[in-house]
């Protein structure tokens, strides 16, 4: 097959980028993303790295352009942009975030020799290493591993977490590929099944264990629309809404509030409402888990925090924050577009890195705001201290869109990673309880008024994911392709 100059093959790079947002939530088709990447390595082989770079791109905008299409719902319909510049917006976002699946295409058509079909899912996964973590604060969204969370490969991220996944997933496609042209190696075929039976049997596998007795929770989702939120005449209104359903579940050993359920700064709101609520949780032997801006005076800094409230007192402040949401990256320039189209943004500071676990239920916990679930390394901060996982989050930003279900799969993900249950609190949804391997025991209808009640067990020991990080699996990449490399060099040597 003429792979160079068939129009064709840049036709399905850009239908596998489709094919990948099909993958993840809420399509959960998992198996297309397999198929994505198997038809994105085949259109690399046998062509310029212009070539693939020009595939990897379409892939990348097919990919982002149908998977990330919530940004513009929320620059539009709650950031106060108009339909023009909300569109040349989401338009960039997307051609930028689709330069690294072409990139990836670029150095893989670079790499020749018998040992490609490792280069190319190795190279992979380190541009997703490099979006997913260093590039503007990190951009995790469509990671491959992601889509794996009920299939056998689901086995193995308990011991190497989203990276070593992805890469098992990528080696995969790039095998079939290796297979579809008629190098039908038997090792490579045996080596893939033993990968995908052994990752199954893994998920039977329990890394963690109990420690307490069970503790009975609730989670508030108020429901409150993100354009009516922060309106003055509102805030009497939400404050009595979160108080009188709190008072409705004192029998909950925890409440959780959502990601800045208050609309006021902490301060503002402490004396005459905060204070006497955690006065009736001590009476009712609950700890409260709110979610609160903090603004110090001296100097002025804004913190999006948690606060706990009851038998336990603590104040925990995001130390990882969201870029274009909470802090604009790239200034002067950042500031001068949005200004320019009128969009409204947060302008917070990060917490201190290593802050003490927040406490509640008799147990420390690790406490996740918005986007800090979706870095596992945040996720194993203070492990194996921590019982379980607390995430509080606001996805009304990004309405009825398919975001919420992308958020909460990557969200289960570092349950699976840490071995705890993760409590997750949201202002529109989804609101759930996971367990440890990932399951959702219990999930709150998405736009409704409701507390979501249930059971969790707090947890002990470490997954080896929890004990290493990723960064022994991004070193052994490293190495790998560098080992690769100066092998085919020196193989080229030889034969010249």
């Amino acid at each position: 097959m003429n792979y160079s100059n068939s129009k064709y093959w840049d036709s399905c790079a850009l239908i596998a980028g489709i094919l990948l947002t099909l993958s993840f939530a809420p399509f959960d088709y998992p198996y297309f993303a397999l198929l994505a990447l198997v038809l994105l390595f085949t259109s690399w082989r046998h062509i310029s790295a212009k070539r693939a770079a020009l595939r990897g791109y379409l892939f990348g905008l097919g990919a982002f352009g149908s998977g990330v299409s919530w940004v513009y719902v929320s620059m539009h319909d709650f950031g106060g942009a108009g339909v023009l510049g909300s569109s040349v917006l989401t338009s960039l976002f997307f051609a930028f975030w689709a330069l690294f699946p072409a990139l990836a295409g670029y150095l893989s058509a670079k790499m020749k020799g018998q040992s490609r079909f490792i280069i190319v899912p190795v190279i992979w996964v380190l541009i997703e290493y490099f979006r997913g973590y260093w590039v503007l604060n990190g951009f995790p969204w469509l990671q491959i591993a992601y889509s794996q969370l009920e299939t056998p490969l689901a086995g193995y991220i308990p011991i190497v977490g989203v990276y070593g996944t992805g890469f098992m997933l990528a080696l995969t496609a790039s095998v079939i590929v290796e297979v579809e042209r008629g190098k039908k190696s038997w090792f490579l075929i045996t080596v893939l099944v033993l990968l995908w039976t052994v990752g199954g049997l893994l998920r039977i596998q329990l890394w963690t264990h109990e420690i307490g007795r069970p503790l009975r929770v609730s989670m508030v989702q108020g429901n409150i629309a993100q354009d009516q939120k922060w309106r003055p005449e509102n805030k009497i209104n939400t404050l009595l809404k979160y108080k009188r359903m709190t008072e409705q579940h004192w029998d909950s050993n925890i409440i959780i509030w959502p990601e800045t359920a208050i609309p006021a700064y902490l301060d503002q709101v402490k004396d005459a409402f905060l204070d006497p609520l955690g006065n009736d949780a001590k009476l009712h032997n609950t700890d409260l888990i709110i979610s609160v801006p903090v603004q110090d005076r001296s100097p002025t800094r804004n913190y999006n925090a948690v606060i706990t409230m009851g038998k336990e007192e603590g104040i925990y402040r995001k130390t990882h924050l969201l870029p274009f949401g909470e802090y604009l990256p790239l200034q002067p320039l950042s500031g001068f577009v949005l200004n320019m189209i009128k969009i409204r943004l947060g302008n917070f500071t990060s917490g201190a890195v290593n802050q003490p676990l927040l406490k509640a239920g008799g147990y420390p916990f690790i406490t996740l705001i918005c986007y800090e679930d979706a870095f596992g390394d945040l996720s194993i901060q203070g492990l194996p201290d921590a019982a379980f996982l607390v995430n509080v989050t606001n996805d009304g930003w990004f309405g009825d869109s398919i975001e919420p279900h992308q958020h909460m799969q990557m969200a289960r993900m570092r349950a699976m990673e840490t071995g705890r249950f993760l409590l997750r609190s949201t202002n529109t949804g989804t609101t759930a309880i996971v367990s440890p391997n990932g399951k959702i025991i219990s999930d709150a209808p998405l736009f409704e008024e409701i507390a979501l009640t249930g059971s969790i067990i707090p947890m002990g020991g470490m997954t080896p994911y929890a004990r290493w990080g990723d960064k022994p699996v991004i070193a052994a990449m490293i190495i790998v392709l560098l080992g690769l490399m100066g092998y085919g060099r020196v193989f080229k040597t030889l034969r010249s």
